[in-house]
C-alpha cells in the first residue's frame, strides 16, 4: 500500500513538474547577471555621478484629499449578501465586512496611526532609479555598558508591509541584561510596497531586491550584517545569503521552502507512514499529508492570478478600498489559522486589533501600490535558478505551526548546509512578527547567540 501510494504521488509530482516547466521554463543555474539595474522611469542617466545617493529623513503624511476621497469611496460601497450559514469558507464574509467598513468610516483614526508610525525613524534613499523607504532604529545603550551592536536587516512579505515589525523592533533594540550584544535594525519597504516607490521597468524580482538592499546597507556603513524574513522576505534573505555570502553573517527565517527534489518528495510520503522519522512537533505541522496538500491548494488561488495577470486584479484593488480590505484581510484570517474559516468573523481580532489591520490596509491604499506588490509574484515565478544553489551560511529557522508552507528539518538540511537552529513554535502562523513578536524575537536572539559563539 505504501509503495502504491508513493508511486501514484510520484507520477502526480512528475506531471505537475512537467506542466510547470512548460509554462515557466526549466531551471538554468546562473550566478551572473547581478549587475546594477535601473527601475525608474525612462532610461538610466548617462552621468550617474549626478544622482543623489544621500539618505534623507522621511515623515509619513498623507494629504487630506486622499483621506477625503477614501471616505467617499467607503460611503458608496455596496455589498452582496453571503450564502446562508456561510462563514469564511467562501472567502471574506460580506456581513462582517460591512461592520469593518463602518468602523473604518466612523472610528478608525489614520492621523493617530500616522503619529504612531512616525515614532520610528523613517528614511529614503535613491537606488537603481527608485526611492527606497526604510525604518532605521538604533539601540539606546546605557552609559557605561559595553555591548556589541549587531546590524540586522528584516524584510516583510505580501500582503504585509514594514508595519508587520512594529512590535518586533523594540524587542530587538532594547538592551537585554543577559546578552552581550544588541541589535541595530534596518527595516526597508520592498520597492512596490509601503512607502518605497514602485518599479517602472520589468524584471524587478527578489534578486534585484537583494542587490538593492546590499547597496542600502553599504550606505549605512554595514559591510556585514544579519538578515531575517518571512514570506517574500524569506526569499530575499535566501538570495542575499546565496549571492552575497561574504556580506551576510547569518540568516534567520520564519518561513522556509524550496523546490523539492524528486527524492525529497518521496521522503515526505515515507514519513507519512513512518512518523518516527521526524519529531512529534514537526509531524503535527506537516501531516496528515493529504490534508495539508488540500489546504495548500485551497489557499493558492491568489498566487496563480498574481503570477500571471497581476494588473487585472490590481485594477479592482486600486479602485475599491473595500475590495482591497476583503482581499487582504481574508489572508490575515486564514493564514493565521485555517480553522478561522469556520468563524463568521474569521477570528480576525483574536490576534490583531482592527486598528492594526486597517493600518496595514491603509499603507497599501494611500500609496496605491497593490498592483506593484502583486507584480512581484509574476517577476519572481520565472526566476528560479537560485533554488538549486545551497545556502551555505549559518541559518536559523523558526517554524510556526500554522504557517502555510514549510519543510521538515530532515528535508531542509538538503539545501541549507549550516542549519544552526530549527525551532518548532508552540503557536502562530504566517505573520509571525505581527502575531507572535515575543516568540520570534527570542528565537532571533537565540540564533545570533549561537552564531557568535561559533565565530
Amino acid at each position: 500500500m505504501v509503495l502504491g501510494f508513493a508511486a501514484v504521488t510520484f507520477v502526480f509530482y512528475k506531471i505537475v513538474k512537467f506542466v510547470y516547466n512548460l509554462l515557466f521554463g526549466k531551471v538554468v543555474i546562473n550566478q551572473t547577471d547581478y549587475e546594477e539595474g535601473w527601475f525608474g522611469r525612462g532610461s538610466r542617466p548617462d552621468n550617474t555621478n549626478s544622482i543623489d545617493t544621500s539618505i534623507q529623513p522621511f515623515k509619513i503624511h498623507v494629504p487630506d484629499e486622499v483621506l477625503t476621497d477614501l471616505k467617499k469611496r467607503l460611503q458608496r460601497a455596496r455589498f452582496e449578501p453571503p450564502l446562508e450559514d456561510a462563514k469564511f469558507e467562501y472567502g471574506f464574509n460580506s456581513n462582517y465586512l460591512q461592520s469593518i467598513v463602518e468602523y473604518w468610516k466612523t472610528e478608525f483614526d489614520w492621523r493617530k496611526q500616522e503619529e504612531q508610525l512616525n515614532k520610528f525613524p523613517h528614511f529614503k534613499t535613491f537606488i537603481e532609479g527608485i526611492n527606497v523607504h526604510f525604518v532605521h532604529v538604533k539601540s539606546a545603550i546605557p552609559e557605561g555598558r559595553k555591548l556589541e551592536v549587531i546590524p540586522i536587516l528584516i524584510t516583510h512579505g505580501w500582503p504585509g508591509s514594514f508595519y508587520e515589525f512594529h512590535k518586533l523592533i523594540p524587542l530587538l533594540t532594547t538592551v537585554n541584561d543577559d546578552k552581550g550584544f544588541v541589535f541595530e535594525v534596518v527595516c526597508p519597504s520592498i520597492p512596490g510596497y509601503g512607502f518605497s516607490e514602485s518599479p517602472c521597468q520589468k524584471g524587478f524580482n527578489a534578486r534585484a531586491t537583494a542587490r538593492i538592499f546590499v547597496t542600502l546597507m553599504e550606505r549605512l556603513g554595514h559591510k556585514r550584517f544579519y538578515i531575517q524574513g518571512g514570506d517574500w522576505g524569506s526569499f530575499v534573505s535566501q538570495q542575499l545569503g546565496k549571492f552575497y555570502p561574504e556580506r551576510i553573517i547569518g540568516v534567520h527565517l520564519n518561513m522556509f521552502s524550496n523546490r523539492p527534489k524528486t527524492w525529497d518528495f518521496l521522503k515526505a510520503v515515507v514519513i507519512a507512514y513512518f512518523p518516527s522519522l521526524i519529531s512529534k512537533e514537526e509531524y503535527k505541522v506537516f501531516y496528515p499529508f493529504k490534508e495539508k496538500m488540500k489546504f495548500l491548494l485551497q489557499e493558492t488561488g491568489y498566487f496563480h492570478i498574481q503570477s500571471t495577470k497581476p494588473d487585472t486584479v490590481g485594477c479592482a484593488m486600486a479602485d475599491s478600498p473595500v475590495g482591497l480590505a476583503a482581499y487582504i484581510l481574508e489572508k490575515f484570517s486564514t493564514w493565521t489559522d485555517k480553522e478561522n474559516r469556520s468563524s463568521s468573523e474569521g477570528n480576525l481580532t483574536k490576534k490583531f486589533t482592527l486598528d492594526e489591520l486597517l493600518t496595514n490596509i491603509m499603507i497599501y491604499w494611500v500609496n496605491n501600490n497593490f498592483t506593484a506588490s502583486a507584480r512581484y509574484y509574476k517577476e519572481n515565478i520565472g526566476d528560479r535558478d537560485h533554488e538549486k544553489i545551497p545556502l551555505t551560511i549559518p541559518c536559523g529557522i523558526a517554524l510556526f505551526p500554522n504557517e502555510i508552507v514549510g519543510m521538515p528539518r530532515c528535508l531542509t538540511t538538503q539545501s541549507v548546509t549550516q542549519l544552526m537552529s530549527y525551532t518548532v513554535m508552540p503557536r502562530g502562523g504566517h505573520f509571525a512578527a505581527f502575531e507572535e513578536p515575543q516568540l520570534l524575537a527570542e528565537d532571533i536572539w537565540k540564533f545570533v547567540a549561537i552564531v557568535r559563539k561559533m565565530n
